[in-house]
């Protein structure tokens, strides 16, 4: 990425854990845009130029593959990373996400470096 500020969305329907995910990536340099539900991501996807998506796999509204793929849908070209709890990419995920992460036992720099690893690889906007 360039000097200029990534925005990266993050959703999550868990308020604790929205939370602490935007406290990271804001402390990493980043913008962040935070979304309480898939449908507000959506909506927050489709009003702002975002650099890659961050979202949970289980939310009450949508779950994460159904967001990913609206997403995809809107604009393939952005990273998407789903947190789970499942250890390994589902299959149904294979061309939806570009990273599969555990939720809970991932290294928080794990996230950060993988994260702009994807931007990196991204052409600018």
């Amino acid at each position: 990425m360039e000097s200029k500020t990534a925005t990266i969305l993050c959703i999550d329907d868990e308020q604790t854990a929205l939370q602490l995910r935007q406290h990271l990536l804001e402390s990493a340099g980043y913008r962040v845009l935070a979304a309480k539900s898939g449908a507000v991501g959506i909506k927050s996807f489709k009003s702002e130029p975002v650099d890659a998506v961050i979202l949970d796999y289980w939310m009450a509204d949508m779950n994460g593959l159904q967001v990913a793929r609206e997403i995809r849908k809107i604009n393939p070209a952005v990273p998407i990373i789903i947190l789970s709890a499942y250890g390994e990419l589902l299959d149904e995920s294979l061309g939806i996400a570009d990273l599969w992460i555990r939720k809970g036992e991932e290294d928080p720099q794990y996230l950060l470096n993988r994260l702009e690893q994807l931007l990196n690889s991204q052409p600018p906007r």
